[in-house]
């Protein structure tokens, strides 16, 4: 099939790699001239494990482009996969959204064609759509009868760090359509991931025993709250885990231990359960604050997931507190922060607890050192008005440092010279805001190691 995605940022550029490895022509549409640029030299903007060798098998069946006209000449399905940030009062914008459907609509054909929402849009966007695409193409051929463009609502799963796993090995495909057309169109651009045809890349093998991807089709409304309630479900369960893991500090409980108790239960699970210093990124801030608008809008509250986000930012304050109950007086002291991504295996600084909690030590006169494995030129460029020094290696950020703080857990943190790093630190006070270090070498190196809920 011919493809177009519109937006070639996380999860566009995802879903163009993925499908242009399923063998289809996938054209990728951007106003970003930079970006555009980057990738038409065969490199990725952003970074995500194996996106740079997909990129690099698949540039003959991909290009990028600027042009509507030429991204929707010959498409049987566009993608809209553009940015739905979250505006003052929690809604989603979606001014993005609506530009690109009012432009499909001025430059789609007559055929069929599948117009698919990628982005997380609040329900009833698939309607809001189909009808701004309808609007745009009868004001430009004054007719609307010969207009045979179909909306589906295709949610993504993506977890940033695996999206590419997560794009060829899905535990589901989820289209939401009233058309038998358009989820035949859409069964067949994902034939060959449902019934696993493809010859997976030799980078990333298929796990063993994956044979079937289920096929979930759903009306427009149940697939648009498919997203939002996975997201929200999965923040909630995250919250619940940092609630208990402060009662567990309050009565002499291991968090670890708890977690581990409770998700061996099936009806539970383990994942999730890894208490810290809360959630960030690009999705459950952003859709727990649409799913919250949206009730408003209907007279709901949503109190569950109210809490869930009062949970979550509260365990950015927990780590402040900590470092006072040890240092007494933050004032003038040196704080070390270790990681600045809102997760490993990604350069994503969108809602990071790292860079939360360097503003928040900033503002109670704190000298603030960081250092991130992956995402410093990331920071470097969106954060280069802070006052803070970004170092080039964890050593650094040690050197006379009142206290460190483990804010992502890179893989790498674990492996440090930690007897060297004891050398260097003015306080050997070291919070784990994911309880991912090494907790035993740590105190026999002398430091003074505070966990979550431990």
């Amino acid at each position: 099939m011919n493809i177009t995605v519109i937006g070639a940022g996380y999860v566009g550029l995802t879903t163009a790699v993925a499908l242009a490895y399923l063998d289809h022509n996938v054209t990728c549409l951007d106003t970003d001239a930079a970006k555009l640029d980057v990738l038409r030299k065969g490199r990725t903007p952003i970074y995500e494990p194996y996106l740079d060798e997909m990129l690099a098998l698949v540039r003959s069946r991909l290009r990028f482009t600027n042009s509507y006209p030429e991204a929707m000449a010959e498409a049987d399905v566009i993608f809209i996969a553009v940015g739905t940030p979250s505006l003052a009062d929690g809604s989603p914008d979606l001014s993005y959204v609506r530009s690109a459907a009012l432009l499909i609509g001025e430059h789609v054909g007559d055929r069929l064609v599948v117009v698919v929402n990628k982005s997380t849009v609040p329900i009833g966007s698939g309607n809001w759509v189909e009808d701004l695409v309808r609007e745009s193409y009868s004001r430009r051929t004054h007719k609307n009868s010969a207009l045979k463009v179909g909306v589906a609502s295709n949610p993504e799963f993506l977890r940033e760090g695996s999206a590419i796993y997560d794009s060829l090995y899905p535990d589901r495909i989820v289209v939401g359509s009233d058309r038998k057309d358009v989820i035949e169109v859409m069964y067949n651009l994902y034939k060959p991931i449902l019934e696993q045809s493809f010859a997976a890349p030799t980078f990333l093998s298929r796990p063993a025993n994956f044979d079937v991807v289920p096929f979930i089709t759903t009306a427009l409304a149940s697939s648009e709250l498919v997203k939002y309630s996975a997201n929200a479900f999965l923040s909630l369960k995250i919250s619940f885990i940092n609630e208990i893991a402060q009662l567990s500090e309050r009565v002499g409980a291991d968090i670890t231990q708890v977690a581990k108790g409770i998700g061996l239960d099936d009806r539970i699970g383990s994942r999730f359960l890894q208490a810290g210093i809360g959630w960030g990124g690009s999705c459950f801030g952003k859709d727990t604050a649409a799913l919250i608008s949206t009730g408003s809008e209907y007279g709901l509250n949503m109190p569950i997931v109210r809490a869930a986000r009062q949970v979550n930012y509260a365990q950015r304050e927990r780590v402040i507190e900590k470092l006072l109950s040890e240092l007494r007086i933050l004032k003038g002291r040196t704080v070390g922060l270790l990681g600045l991504a809102f997760k490993p295996d990604t350069d994503d600084l969108r809602d990071a607890p790292a860079i939360d909690l360097a503003k928040r030590l900033i503002e109670r006169d704190v000298r603030v050192r960081a250092h991130d494995p992956i995402a410093l030129d990331r920071a470097k460029k969106e954060y280069g008005e802070l006052d803070w020094t970004l170092c080039e290696r964890p050593e650094d950020v040690a050197t006379q440092a009142d206290a460190l703080v483990l804010v992502t857990e890179w893989a790498d943190y674990r492996k440090l010279p930690w007897a060297d790093m004891r050398g260097l630190v003015r306080q050997p006070i070291i919070v784990d805001g994911r309880n991912f270090l090494d907790r035993d070498l740590l105190q026999r190196l002398g430091f003074r190691y505070f966990g979550m809920g431990r």
